[in-house]
């Protein structure tokens, strides 16, 4: 086994996994950029100044955006881009690519117009023997960079990776649990950030705390719905993966979800929204891959569909709080 981690993407939470592994001795940590007009940049100043500015990366990490050097020995791959672009990168390194080393997720999203999880895209593209592990739960990178206690989840089909990744990652800032229910702890990523962008929602509306507590605890119902339609386990989303990351989301001032929701609120277009921002809102196309999929998997999830309205069919966010509040009431565990 080599002595090098190397993260696909140079995002902000890409560059915090990099901050928190190069805090563990024997291990050099290699970042690989995808954008490399940003990453020269990034190389100069050791900071990644569009979108975790005030973090500096340690010198021990290399910055690059050459995959013969991002891979060379390398013993795990950290995919940290968006997910609609996780396709396009690895299908621009596949050549490169260490065959046999695992790969660890931190993605959170599902791909549109195939309602893939990013574990399935990157076995559909590095081959379907790859050992995938997926590392999430609450952890804004802009916490975690500055050495702001966390704890996550690490989720695999391989008990064995998801053990060495709790290992490697795991710090007294950074606590890493393991978990049984990959596709769970994947999907609780997902399908919280569509929740998030509710959140947001109902602040920008300024609906008050009794509502958005309503709301949020029927967005969990909602997801652990769908979770178990697609084979996840109900407990997960009681979990950090669920319940902690729904939290995060929902009420941080870092959330980007929360953020577009209040803005489109204030009567903010996507459009706009998406020109005034760097940063990727992972619920607006994870929302986008999910709705149309609800009918054939039998899953009633009214929130998630609210979004979806507000955001691709001009329904006014009030519309869409006012729709739920009429729904027929029903009892709690429908």
């Amino acid at each position: 086994m080599g002595k090098f981690v190397t993260i696909l993407g140079d995002g902000a939470w890409g560059t915090a996994m990099a901050w928190i592994l190069a805090q563990k001795a024997g291990r050099q940590v290699r970042i690989l950029g995808t954008r490399p007009e940003n990453t020269l940049q990034f190389q100069k100043t050791r900071e990644n100044v569009r979108l975790l500015p005030g973090v500096k990366v340690p010198d021990s990490v290399t910055i690059t955006v050459d995959p013969v050097e991002a891979f060379a020995d390398t013993e795990a791959v950290f995919v940290a881009v968006p997910t609609q672009y996780v396709r396009s990168a690895l299908k621009q390194f596949v050549v490169h690519r260490p065959r046999a080393v695992p790969v660890v997720s931190l993605v959170k999203g599902l791909e549109v117009g195939t309602f893939l999880r990013p574990s399935e895209i990157i076995r559909q593209e590095w081959g379907p023997e790859t050992p995938v592990a997926i590392l999430s739960g609450p952890s804004h990178a802009e916490e975690v960079a500055r050495g702001l206690p966390a704890g996550v989840v690490v989720a695999s089909d391989h008990p064995d990776l998801a053990v060495w990744v709790q290992q490697v990652v795991g710090t007294d800032r950074f606590r890493v649990y393991t978990n049984e229910d990959p596709v769970g702890v994947e999907l609780g990523g997902a399908l919280k950030n569509v929740l998030g962008i509710a959140a947001g929602m109902a602040d920008g509306l300024k609906l008050g705390d009794n509502a958005k507590s309503a709301l949020i605890t029927r967005g969990l119902a909602e997801m652990t719905r769908c979770g178990l339609a697609l084979g996840a386990k109900a407990n997960t989303f009681a979990g950090l993966a669920g319940m902690g990351d729904v939290l995060t989301t929902c009420f941080s001032p870092h959330g980007r979800n929360r953020q577009v929701g209040e803005w489109l609120a204030q009567g903010e277009t996507l459009a706009s929204i998406r020109s005034k921002t760097p940063k990727v809102a992972e619920g607006v196309t994870t929302a986008q891959a999910l709705i149309p999929v609800l009918d054939e998997i039998g899953v009633e999830m009214p929130i998630a569909r609210g979004v979806h309205a507000v955001l691709f069919d001009g329904l006014a966010p009030l519309e869409a709080a006012m729709g739920l509040l009429l729904r027929q009431q029903r009892p709690e565990d429908s």
